[in-house]
């Protein structure tokens, strides 16, 4: 576990790191500096996913193992950062003695910029994740464009999941926090997947959100990953599945909601659950264009 974890005036603070975009030669993607640039960003930018596994070094600190069993992480991205920028995850002090939590949880940069912002909880706290406390409102099908063909409701296609340690390994060349968990052994056995991972392999919709099929450049908007009961684990079979929840604009985007569930194959019991958001730029889409 990394050593530069320090606790001041009731806030737990993580060690500030320097993510790289490793994704900047994906053309038409809003990580590539000149896509980015064209839809008003300052360069290519980092997706948010990869700041969610800052904070798992944080909750072992105060919590030990507890949040990867039964523990959330529920953030709403503000600000897009970009190659090499610094980042560090504060949360909240827990109160010690309490086994059912939650507490404020941001991403911020050295010059107090918030880069996301949400809570994180361990056990089962009674109140709402700060996503899943936001009042989700559809907007009328008249007002979009982009996704005018997407409905609230819509079920993803499941799909089984295998995860070997190979591809998790992977994954962790993108991620500045390499637990030992990750690569191999756990107390659980095999080694667990990241957040990151975790959003990685619980994505649905990909096949109906590609620049090349709505035209349009996308990112991330928030993110909530919660074990119920976690970890994930490798080489274990599981089934991913979900649906449609928001479908809405904004002044600037066009996005959607859908939340997903990860169960054990053969048992059906739940393993973890996500919230997610993708937010579709009008300024990059024909739709929009005026002459």
């Amino acid at each position: 576990m990394p050593d530069d974890i320090t606790i001041k005036n009731g806030f737990v603070y993580g060690g500030w790191r320097e993510p790289r975009n490793l994704w900047r030669n994906l053309k038409t993607s809003i990580h590539d500096d000149s896509t980015a640039h064209k839809v008003g960003m300052r360069g290519g930018t980092i997706p948010g996913t990869i700041h969610l596994s800052l904070f798992p070094p944080v909750m072992l600190k105060v919590s030990g193992d507890k949040w990867f069993e039964k523990g959330s992480l529920s953030l709403y991205y503000t600000f897009a950062t970009t190659d090499r920028e610094k980042v560090r995850a504060v949360i909240a002090q827990p109160p010690e003695g309490v086994s059912d939590v939650q507490v404020e949880a941001k991403i911020e940069m050295p010059d107090g910029k918030i880069v996301a912002k949400g809570t994180v909880s361990v056990g089962e706290p009674k109140a709402l994740s700060y996503l899943q406390s936001m009042d989700l409102k559809n907007s009328d099908p008249e007002e979009l464009r982009i996704l005018s063909d997407f409905k609230p409701g819509y079920e993803f296609k499941p799909r089984d999941l295998l995860i070997t340690q190979e591809q998790v390994d992977k994954g962790l060349t993108a991620i500045t926090d390499h637990l030992d968990y990750y690569k191999g052994k756990s107390p659980w056995g095999p080694g667990i997947l990241s957040p990151t991972a975790m959003n990685r392999v619980m994505a649905l919709g990909a096949e109906l959100t590609a620049t090349s099929t709505l035209n349009a450049v996308a990112f991330y908007g928030a993110t909530e990953i919660q074990n119920v009961n976690g970890p994930v684990k490798v080489g274990v079979p599981y089934k991913v599945h979900g649906k449609l929840i928001c479908v809405g604009a904004s002044p600037k985007t066009e996005y959607f909601w859908y939340d997903s569930i990860l169960e054990d194959k053969e048992s059906g019991k739940q393993i973890a659950k996500m919230r997610h958001m993708n937010r579709f730029m009008k300024a990059s889409s024909p739709l929009y264009q005026t002459n």
